[in-house]
């Protein structure tokens, strides 16, 4: 029994050892792959004193630059300018044509032919289309054949009165034949008047048989075939023409500046006026203001203006939405900056600033016009100011900045993370 104990013991004994063996030897093996990974990142292998691994000691000259977020901001920078500017107010508004003309005809009658294209230009008195003039060549003919057999008779009547006129100075007739014979003159006279009148209609009828553009401009789609049966005055009409130069167009401002363009209209200057697409990104022509409404509109507290613009290569679209700037006034000398640089807070607009020792300042501005991305600055800054455009993300005041003077790159140096390095392993407790 003793020897079955002893037997026993020895065998856990030995258990105990192989696994304080294997925890030794596993414990080994993971920190020599610790060491190994800190050695490669230029790190302390853990457990060999110091401060934390991967970074200088207290104290020592690296400490103050071991976090990148304390570094100077890389930032862009761009002078205030002094130059002149335009004041202008900004509107949208719709191309209009200055005419527009339903062609009608103002005869019926078959339509002949029709002698113009879809969509091409055309020029006042140019002939577009013919309806068929037999009908009116009729009633002319009638016309004149009235008025032939009317002059004959005058021209019986006005003998017969010569001969009474003879007969009453020998006293052969009565005073009241010669003048019934008078009267007959004068009511065949006024009847060749009456057919005159009929052969004019009858001609100016026939001359409608063939229509022609009333205005100058292009022409839309066609909206009766030759053959088809026109009536007179049809509301559709033949086609629509469409003066497209010049052109206006109708666009509207708050009430709120109604004075200042009133002041500025009255004195008799041309105020010129830009038309930019859609998007706000391209220029399509220029023109000038010619038309201030006579009332505001109540319901929306606007005034409507109308400027016109030559559009002699067709920039302009009738009914085309448009951009409008309209050019006020010019200050000039004012300073100026890019509109990106401005800031808005809760006590105003600002922008930052870089000092004499390269750190960043706040600078509250009082700002006036806007002209092509660049702003007036009525208070606040002088010419030759050095204003941050870039690199805004992380400065504050007092921050120290690093300027990039390379404004030709692509792009300034970005600054919103720090490079991410590997964690550091910890201490042995």
């Amino acid at each position: 029994m003793p020897k079955l104990t002893t037997r026993t013991l020895i065998a856990g004994l030995s258990l105990v050892a192989l696994a304080m063996g294997g925890w030794w030897y596993l414990s080994a093996d993971n920190a020599a792959t610790a060491s190994g990974q800190a050695a490669k990142q230029g790190q302390r292998p853990v457990g060999q004193g110091g401060p934390r691994a991967g970074g200088p000691r207290p104290g020592s000259p690296g400490a103050a630059g071991a976090n990148p977020w304390n570094a100077p901001v890389p930032v862009r920078v761009v002078a205030a300018g002094s130059s002149d500017l335009k004041v202008q107010i900004k509107a949208i508004g719709t191309v209009t044509p200055l005419n527009t003309v339903v062609l009608q005809s103002r005869v019926s009658g078959p339509l002949l032919e029709v002698l113009f294209k879809e969509g091409e230009k055309v020029e006042a008195g140019q002939l577009l289309a013919r309806i068929d003039p037999a009908p009116y060549q009729v009633k002319l003919s009638q016309a004149e054949g009235v008025k032939q057999q009317n002059v004959a008779q005058l021209v019986n009547a006005e003998q017969d009165l010569a001969l009474y006129q003879k007969l009453k100075q020998q006293n052969s007739i009565s005073a009241q034949q010669f003048n019934n014979q008078q009267s007959l003159v004068n009511q065949l006279k006024g009847t060749l008047k009456s057919n005159q009148a009929q052969i004019d209609a009858a001609k100016l009828e026939l001359s409608y048989t063939e229509i022609k553009a009333p205005i100058s401009g292009r022409l839309g789609l066609r909206r009766v075939d030759p053959g088809n049966l026109v009536q007179a005055n049809s509301t559709d009409g033949l086609v629509t023409i469409t003066q497209s130069s010049p052109i206006a167009v109708q666009f509207t401002i708050p009430e709120t500046q109604l004075a200042q363009v009133r002041d500025a209209y009255r004195k008799g200057v041309a105020l010129s006026v830009e038309a930019w697409d859609r998007s706000e990104q391209q220029q399509l022509t220029s023109g000038v203001l010619t038309t201030l409404d006579n009332q505001i509109d109540l319901a929306t507290g606007t005034l409507k203006l109308k400027a016109e613009f030559a559009n002699q290569h067709e920039e302009l679209f009738p009914n085309q939405f448009v951009n409008v700037r309209l050019n006020v006034a010019v200050q000039s000398g004012a300073v100026t900056i890019p509109q990106d640089a401005v800031q808005y807070g809760s006590q105003g607009t600002y922008v930052y600033t870089i000092d004499k020792a390269q750190k960043s300042q706040i600078k509250m501005l009082k700002l006036g016009a806007v002209d092509n991305g660049l702003v007036a600055v009525e208070e606040g800054l002088a010419a030759g100011d050095l204003v941050v455009l870039e690199g805004l993300d992380r400065l504050r005041p007092g921050r120290q900045v690093e300027v990039i003077a390379d404004a030709g790159s692509e792009a300034p140096v970005k600054s919103e993370a720090p490079v991410k390095k590997a964690r550091p392993a910890r201490q042995a407790n």
